[in-house]
């Protein structure tokens, strides 16, 4: 789960706007500007320019935080409103704006250097990435720079891995325990850079160099995914995304090398995951292997999904293959029926309807119930309504494949007459619920109020009672009146 969460975040992020929660002092805790810079007198200035700015107004909002800056040069607020000055300006989009953003940014780098880490820098490489794919060539520059220092990075990184390596056999021939070394080694590790803010920044570049230019990214972010130091595995994993979006020569095979061979394991779920989106058939066969000899649950689960929307024929077939099999677990199988039922073909709908009667796990037929539910028009919603009647099968099965049934377009003047065929009082008040689901259909408001007046259960008049006190039909209303009064 959390491998996927990465994804989708680092996904969000480059596509759409940088998030609109700084870290840096005022800028988004209400309770630190409350406390310390109440009674500076831009105060009530800031507010409103950031409620302005939290509604989505960025033009107002931008001249709010324009004034700001000219009238209050000493005030607390000013560094933080010249950043979201320029993030309105980007938010409102334009050229013009955009370059007005990137110039605020800049006096903001020379007014307030430490406001102008992270965050802004961010928002600097995001804008100058925008302008350089119009033309703009001070900006395409700046951008090959910050992503060029990964390449300065991955040099230091590889330089100071040898020194270690160098120190700790020093450390062994001196007599030294390796415990000692060791130790040492990992607590140097542990401040990694390539975890910080800056490789925000280098990955903002690296997305918007691979927009521009993905013949020189490749390979950058080539070396970014060769490295194999601690220190380097977030950015790895932001990486594996960005080569995911490229349809290069190159892309299939990294993706493979990464998914088998990197040592972070989020990063090879990630790799994994990403194949669905590559037309390889190399990536269907490494996936269908990953189900086949994987122990790892997390990414046989990833392998899945990719095969689910992988445009190849094969996929389904191996999904099919991968529910049948009884030595896997429980919650893998069930994601593969799951995604059986979202890729819907002849095929995979008459696997789904056998590999029911040769299922002996509940939780297995329901997800089968559920998966054929939906899709219509296949014949499901008969064969739902022939597991629901049946008495030989489980009652709770019987209750949720009735559910479904109704959820899935079956005429009420099939439900109704159920109610007198059925014997058993929890498929009965099952009825009762399906009915009530009906909102607005005259047919089951009429057969509720006769179970309500006329059945000879009073608990299933009760149940008919409490369901048809949620219909707004103007009927119920006057028989709720008259039962009262009664």
């Amino acid at each position: 789960m959390k491998a996927l969460a990465l994804v989708v975040v680092t996904a969000a992020f480059s596509a759409g706007p940088i998030v609109d929660s700084p870290k840096v002092g005022a800028r988004g805790d209400a309770f630190y500007t409350a406390t310390m810079y109440q009674q500076d007198p831009a105060d009530s200035l800031y507010r409103a320019a950031r409620e302005a700015f939290t509604k989505n107004d960025f033009a107002r909002a931008s001249d709010m935080f324009n004034r700001l800056v000219e009238r209050y040069p000493n005030s607390a607020y000013h560094g933080d409103a010249m950043y979201f000055l320029a993030f309105s300006y980007y938010r409102m989009g334009g050229t013009e704006r955009m370059r007005s953003a990137i110039e605020t940014l800049t006096r903001l780098k020379a007014q307030h250097p430490n406001t102008a880490k992270g965050d802004a820098a961010t928002l600097r490489t995001r804008i100058c990435g925008e302008l350089a794919r119009q033309g703009d060539e001070a900006c395409a520059a700046e951008v090959s720079e910050t992503a060029t220092s990964i390449e300065r990075a991955q040099r230091d990184a590889e330089k100071a891995e040898k020194i270690a390596d160098r120190a700790e056999r020093d450390a062994e021939r001196s007599g030294r325990s390796s415990r000692s070394s060791s130790s040492s080694r990992s607590s140097s590790s542990s401040n990694c850079p390539g975890e910080d803010d800056d490789d925000d920044e280098r990955v903002a570049a690296l997305n918007a160099l691979l927009q521009m230019d993905a013949d020189r990214a490749m390979p950058i972010l080539t070396k970014v995914l060769e490295r194999r130091d601690a220190c380097s595995a977030g950015l790895r994993r932001k990486a594996v995304f960005l080569v995911s979006q490229k349809r290069t020569p190159q892309t299939a095979d990294l993706l493979l090398k990464i998914a088998r061979s990197d040592p972070d394991e989020e990063v090879r779920q990630q790799a994994v995951f990403w194949l669905s989106q590559v037309p390889d058939e190399r990536a269907v066969d490494m996936l269908q292997d990953i189900l086949r000899n994987s122990r790892d649950e997390e990414l046989q689960n990833k392998a899945l999904f990719a095969l689910s929307q992988h445009r190849s024929g094969r996929g389904s077939a191996i999904l099919r293959e991968f529910a049948l099999k009884n030595d896997a677990s429980e919650e893998l199988r069930g994601q593969a029926i799951f995604w059986l039922g979202q890729r819907y073909t002849v095929e995979n709908n008459e696997f789904l309807r056998s590999l029911y009667s040769r299922l002996n796990n509940g939780e297995l037929k329901e997800k089968v119930l559920f998966s054929l539910s939906q899709r219509r028009g296949a014949g499901n919603e008969k064969w739902l309504m022939e597991i629901a009647v049946n008495p030989k099968e489980d009652i709770e099965l019987r209750k949720k494949a009735l559910f479904w049934a109704g959820q899935s377009g079956v005429g009420i003047d099939e439900i109704i007459p159920l109610y007198s065929r059925i014997s058993d009082q929890e498929m009965k008040e099952q009825v009762i619920f399906v009915l009530s689901q009906r909102n607005g259909s005259p047919a089951a408001v009429d057969k509720l109020l006769d179970i309500a007046k006329n059945d000879k259960d009073s608990e299933l008049r009760k149940k008919a009672i409490f369901w048809l006190g949620q219909s707004r039909d103007p009927r119920v209303q006057q028989f709720l009146i008259d039962l009262i009064n009664k």
